[in-house]
């Protein structure tokens, strides 16, 4: 994000904005907020310092670490308070598993990572029912998914059986097994990554379990500046020991108070509309073989709430649904073959979609 996305004391603009990014820390909200700058309408009714608060302390902590990588950490924050599931591709080597694995450590809750490969079976997942010799009875043993944050990397390396063993999980929050119902704990949140260039040996994820994520966060290679860093932090610390001083800074109970902050985001009707518009003309664009379903208009308007509130607002504005429009419906939507062999992008589409509903003022 720029400073002009973050700052209150300016009317929201109807263009697109750059890459968002929440506000560093409480005491920089409140000073835009000053009652003597702010227009009353402008003012916040939700205290949302505990939430600003939050994100500057993760991002502080990660920045210990990672470098770059501003819009992966902005969306995945904004997932964690939707109560929603990110999908992260990327090529090799750019950082998406260990932000994922350090955005887990910066928290005091479970976490479990699953290496997805192509023998391993829906019980190695979700667990199995065994049977106690001691007891003579039967058991139930938990697998990794009964966690807190799960990291699933390469998912599309497993075949469609074990895949859709996270069909129910990820929707319901909850596993049936041999038919008893075993509920998660909260928060659960899932982080699945997959490499887009080698296809060989991966299963094309179902269209049902793609939907099941919020974002789909395609992640870039770094800028030049940010890998000479990269090159200077590490230069003398080969096997990355700077992991270790990345602390627990959040909790659960302290997820739970954020989630509840940005329910209570205000988003005003026309906006409502706007995102409805947005979605229903991905279903009618001569461009598009798929379009999204109303599941996607829901992660449109959570995902707005979670970065209004990350940028320190309590209401939405349209640059926050601009922001996240292409995250949510980059792999909800699916091209015409015609388009795909000249080779457009669901970027392109979006991006056209957004050009032509006028926006909300």
């Amino acid at each position: 994000m720029t400073d002009e996305h973050l700052d209150t004391t300016q009317e929201p603009e109807d263009t697109t904005p750059e890459t968002p990014a929440a506000p560093s820390n409480v005491s920089e909200v409140q000073n835009l907020a000053d009652v003597d700058k702010v227009p009353v309408w402008q003012q916040n009714r939700l205290d949302l310092s505990p939430l600003i608060h939050a994100v500057g302390a993760v991002k502080n902590e990660l920045r210990k670490v990672v470098i770059g990588q501003n819009e992966l950490i902005d969306l995945l924050l904004a997932s964690l308070f939707c109560n929603g599931h990110v999908l992260i591709e990327g090529v090799p080597g750019i950082a998406k598993t260990l932000t994922a694995k350090l955005l887990a450590q910066t928290m005091d809750v479970g976490f479990s990572r699953i290496q997805f490969t192509p023998d391993l079976m829906p019980s190695d997942v979700v667990g199995t029912t065994v049977f106690n010799l001691k007891t003579s009875d039967f058991t139930f043993n938990a697998g990794p998914v009964f966690s807190n944050i799960i990291l699933i990397d390469e998912i599309n390396r497993a075949p469609a059986k074990t895949q859709a063993a996270l069909f129910e999980v990820m929707e319901e929050q909850q596993v049936t097994v041999d038919g008893t119902t075993h509920p998660m704990r909260q928060p659960f949140f899932v982080l699945a990554t997959q490499n887009p260039i080698e296809q060989e040996g991966t299963y094309k994820l179902p269209e049902a379990q793609l939907d099941r994520f919020i974002f789909k966060i395609k992640v870039k290679y770094p800028e030049l500046d940010e890998e000479k860093a990269i090159l200077r932090r590490f230069r003398e610390d080969f096997n990355m020991t700077a992991k270790a001083n990345v602390k627990a800074v959040f909790n659960d109970i302290g997820i739970a108070a954020c989630r509840k902050l940005v329910e209570q985001v205000q988003i005003r009707e026309e906006l409502l509309d706007y995102i409805a518009a947005v979605v229903h003309h991905t279903r009618e664009h001569p461009d598009l073989f798929l379009g999204a379903s109303p599941r996607a208009s829901l992660s449109i308007m959570k995902a707005s709430k979670a970065i209004a509130a990350m940028s320190g607002r309590d209401f939405v504005t349209p640059d926050d649904i601009r922001y996240v429009a292409y995250p949510v419906l980059n792999h909800r939507i699916i091209l015409t073959p015609e388009r795909e062999m000249e080779g457009f992008d669901t970027k392109d589409v979006v991006d056209d979609i957004l050009k032509k509903i006028e926006v909300p003022r």
